[in-house]
């Protein structure tokens, strides 16, 4: 009795195997048969970048040694608060990390230097941060990089779009030759879709205090949602 059980268990697994590969073969082979359309779609723009990145460096060298990086440290963060610049969540320090950096030019003569990140919001700000850093003899100013801040609100809305002139392109081409556009049956997104400025050339600024501050213009960010979309023809 347990060898009939045991043959008849045998013969149901090989039985559901066989149905079960067939099956998986025949969806697949209806969605390979099905008419359908393929289309591809993208929709851009440009955005004016809201955080700007600048690399500050501070350096004894500057000076020649006259004024220590301490001081400079402080009249830094001094003038960055009479422009309204919010240390706390604006200034960190950078790649040098929290130790100073030393460089041994003699056996008795050590310079130091100290570098922080600054993230400003517009290009304004920028204008005058580097004619104020200008002013207390700090001038070893770089561009990190720039970004958007609503970047994911708005790769969503441009593939909404890009998807909408899709199914518009495709309906266009289907009804030209009397048929039917059916429901989307694979979309795929393309990835990046974005594209942000880096630099590292230094940004200069007069030091001359009366001198208006520009307001520094930055590259736009190009922004793109792209979409490949898969249409059944009724």
């Amino acid at each position: 009795m347990k060898h009939k059980f045991f043959i008849l268990g045998i013969s149901i697994f090989l039985i559901a195997s066989v149905i079960f590969p067939l099956q998986v073969a025949a969806q697949q082979k209806n969605f390979i048969d099905q008419p359908f359309l393929e289309t591809t779609a993208s929709v851009d723009t440009l955005v004016v970048p809201d955080r700007i990145y600048l690399n500050i460096l501070i350096s004894e060298a500057d000076t020649k040694g006259r004024i220590s990086v301490e001081e400079l440290e402080n009249r830094m963060a001094a003038k960055l608060k009479s422009l309204g610049i919010d240390l706390d969540t604006q200034l960190s320090l950078g790649d040098l990390g929290s130790d100073f950096k030393k460089y041994f030019l003699r056996k008795t003569d050590i310079q130091k230097e100290k570098a922080f990140k600054l993230l400003l919001y517009d290009g304004l700000t920028v204008g005058k941060v580097l004619q104020g850093l200008e002013t207390i003899g700090i001038s070893n100013i770089s561009l990190d990089k720039t970004e958007y801040s609503q970047m994911g609100a708005l790769k969503l809305k441009l593939k909404v779009r890009a998807i909408v002139q899709a199914r518009k392109q495709a309906s266009e081409l289907v009804e030209a030759i009397g048929q039917n556009l059916g429901k989307a049956i694979h979309v795929q997104d393309f990835e990046p879709n974005f594209i942000t400025l880096r630099g590292v050339s230094p940004l200069r600024a007069k030091a001359d205090e009366s001198f208006e501050p520009l307001d520094v213009e930055f590259n736009k960010i190009k922004v793109e949602g792209r979409l490949n979309v898969k249409f059944a023809i009724d």
